[in-house]
């Protein structure tokens, strides 16, 4: 059974940085898989934020580019999102996402990330 687990929300002060971490357990081939980060603001729908594919290569959507960097370590199942300079617009909850060919989507439960101006 495949469980995703997310770490590293809090507050932080405009500019400011944190880290976001994501476990994934009950992946049996990691090299098929892409994870992901999304954000889900108050009020609003979720949005992916950044996608590092099975071969390394990653996609950011324009608002995080230069600020976020998504990385991931194989061997140990984990995909992390360096924030960096960080927003008020920001502010949501963060989602991992886990996507394998042939399977639904799956998604940790989140993590809030509050930016204060």
């Amino acid at each position: 059974q495949v469980q995703i687990v997310e770490s590293g929300g809090g507050l932080v002060t405009f500019g400011g940085s944190l880290r976001l971490s994501c476990a994934a357990s009950g992946v049996t081939i990691p090299s098929l898989y892409s994870m992901a980060w999304y954000r889900q603001p108050p009020g609003k729908q979720r949005e992916l934020v950044a996608r590092v594919y099975s071969d390394g290569n990653t996609f950011y959507i324009d608002s995080v580019k230069g600020r976020f960097t998504i990385s991931k370590e194989n061997a140990k199942n984990l995909v992390y999102l360096q924030m960096n300079s960080l927003k008020p617009d920001d502010a949501a909850v963060y989602f991992c996402n886990l996507r394998m060919p042939g399977h639904p989507d799956y998604w940790g439960r989140g993590t809030q990330v509050n930016v204060s101006s």
